[in-house]
């Protein structure tokens, strides 16, 4: 029997899952969280009583049902929780778990990764109490904690005003949502945004929620700075009349919306293409999900697509699986879930060009802002870099100098501004500037595995 792997206990890799037990493979489900479910439907520490359907409102049913799905083959399958990918070789992945490192091996991988926010950042944006939108919406889900008692929600993201709903229901001080995009661009959006209009009514809810309940809601914002000498004491932001408001607070949650986690699919051997509406490099797939021999990827881990279209495309790549091992054969679905994951993702595509990434304001970062926190390495270094003679202009050239991109998060964080940094200072578009190279370890890995890999 053929021994598939898939990584990602989100809803991608539950519903890819779901369907290789259903035909009677027993897949390997490696999942980096300790509780399944992803990022929308991450499930609370066991012990925790977090009210669930409160904090989800109307996505509650999705979310137990997933949970439900689960449940029903969680002894059909092989699931290893709290299990690190940190590399790929051939057709073996290398695994960091807290007993130590061991090696999976597989016939066919589904890559059901996930995304990550994606950070532009601004001066003070390394303080204490700065959060990434994702992961204020984690410490809420899975241990239950507010990451500050006045926090504001920054940056260019439907998720914002999910994540402050949230935030609110449960009782947290919510002092403004401070997005970026200007109202008019939301209006102008709507038609493509149609193509999905339960998602647009849900997200639409979630904005007259908060305005009801008196959140300063503020559009066409410019984000000038975080206040505060030990700690986040204010956000600071230019308004779209142009006026300078602050807004006192001990957290910040700061997010411009999502990037796949795309690092083990290049690793694997995926092709990586340039896509101008995000301006990121993306795996490049067919139809179904392949991205190579015996390599599929589902969920955002592709293209941001929201929970839903995760769900179809794990089970579209799943079902890819099968018919590729002479499994099962079911082109009607399979067209069923093509159609249903395209126009998902062309809803997200829209939200991309509404809610738009802020590539024109690093132009306008000061020398003294910090670009790569992991090396502390200034926005004037990468400049004063690129001016010598020769200089570098092109990221991992850049990178190799000035060690942005080396630290902790290997470039996740940081890369997708080093890029726009380096495009508009060598004023080039940023396809031309390319892209941080994906090595091994692709996350931090445990200084006991370290030190077992170095032996």
């Amino acid at each position: 029997m053929s021994n598939v792997v898939v990584v990602g206990g989100g809803p991608a890799g539950i519903r890819a899952a779901c369907m290789l037990a259903a035909h009677r493979l027993r897949p390997v489900l490696l999942d980096e969280a300790r509780n399944v479910g992803g990022q929308g439907y991450r499930a609370p520490s066991p012990g925790l009583r977090l009210d669930m359907d409160a904090l989800m409102g109307g996505e509650a049913a999705k979310y137990h049902a997933l949970q439900a799905a689960f449940a029903s083959i969680r002894d059909q399958i092989e699931y290893r929780p709290g299990t690190l990918v940190w590399a790929i070789e051939g057709k073996t992945l290398h695994v960091a778990t807290d007993e130590g490192s061991s090696t999976v091996s597989f016939d066919a991988l589904i890559l059901a990764t996930g995304a990550m926010d994606r950070i532009m950042p601004l001066p003070g944006w390394t303080l204490p109490g700065v959060f990434a939108l994702g992961g204020a919406q984690v410490s809420l889900k899975d241990q239950g904690c507010f990451i500050g008692r006045r926090v504001a929600f920054c940056g260019s993201s439907p998720l914002l005003n999910l994540a402050a709903l949230q935030y609110r229901k449960l009782g947290a001080d919510v002092v403004a949502v401070c997005d970026t995009t200007p109202l008019g661009a939301k209006v102008r959006a709507a038609p493509q945004l149609a193509a999905a209009p339960r998602t647009m009514m849900r997200g639409i809810s979630y904005l007259t929620s908060l305005m009801r309940a008196g959140t300063p809601m503020l559009h066409g914002v410019t984000l000038l700075r975080i206040e505060g000498k030990s700690r986040v004491e204010a956000i600071i932001v230019r308004d779209c009349r142009g006026r300078e408001r602050r807004f006192a607070c001990d957290a910040v949650a700061l997010g411009y919306g999502l990037k796949p986690e795309a690092q083990l699919a290049e690793l694997a051997g995926a092709e990586m293409r340039f896509d101008a509406t995000s301006r990121l490099w993306l795996p490049k797939i067919d139809a179904d999900g392949r991205a190579g021999r015996s390599l599929y990827l589902a969920g955002d881990s592709v293209v941001i697509g929201g929970a839903d279209a995760a769900e179809a495309s794990g089970e579209l790549a799943a079902r890819a699986v099968l018919s590729d091992l002479g499994i099962v054969h079911a082109r009607s679905v399979a067209r069923g879930l093509r159609r249903r994951v395209f126009r998902l993702r062309r809803f997200q595509r829209a939200l991309a060009r509404a809610f738009v990434w802020p590539a024109n304001r690093v132009k306008d970062l000061s020398d003294d802002v910090a670009l790569c926190r992991c090396e502390n390495v200034s926005v004037g270094e990468i400049r004063r870099a690129m001016d010598q003679a020769l200089g570098p202009i092109e990221v991992n050239r850049v990178k190799a100098i000035t060690r942005c991109g080396m630290g902790r998060c290997q470039g996740r964080v940081c890369g997708p501004a080093l890029q726009e940094l380096v495009a508009s200072h060598a004023g080039i578009p940023i396809e031309a500037a390319g892209r941080l190279r994906v090595q091994a370890p692709v996350k931090p890995i445990p200084l006991s595995v370290a030190r077992t890999l170095a032996e």
